[in-house]
């Protein structure tokens, strides 16, 4: 979709009186906000649950056997994953 195309976008640009481009930058910055707020809960769970500070730490205390294995290797890998998210959208906020 363009921004140009879009009425409803120009409309409530106009009706703020900012350009549309700002009206944008400011939508996606709250977007990603909204995006990593979301991923941070679901990964500051994680670290209470199994009282870690770091997918990090969670992989060396399960290879050192300090953790129950049933569920938390499939948690490992979830966790490993929303820190991959986390970091990627940080990095969006560079683009901003």
């Amino acid at each position: 979709m363009r921004i140009q195309e879009n009425t409803a976008f120009n409309t409530i640009a106009h009706k703020l009186q900012i350009p549309t481009d700002e009206l944008l930058r400011l939508s996606l910055h709250r977007f990603l906000e909204h995006q990593l707020r979301l991923i941070n809960t679901q990964i500051f769970e994680f670290y209470g649950k199994y009282s870690i500070s770091s997918v990090e730490e969670m992989d060396s205390r399960y290879q050192e056997g300090t953790l129950e294995e049933e569920n938390s290797w499939r948690d490992l890998q979830h966790l490993d994953h929303l820190e991959y998210k986390r970091d990627e959208l940080v990095k969006l906020f560079e683009f901003l």
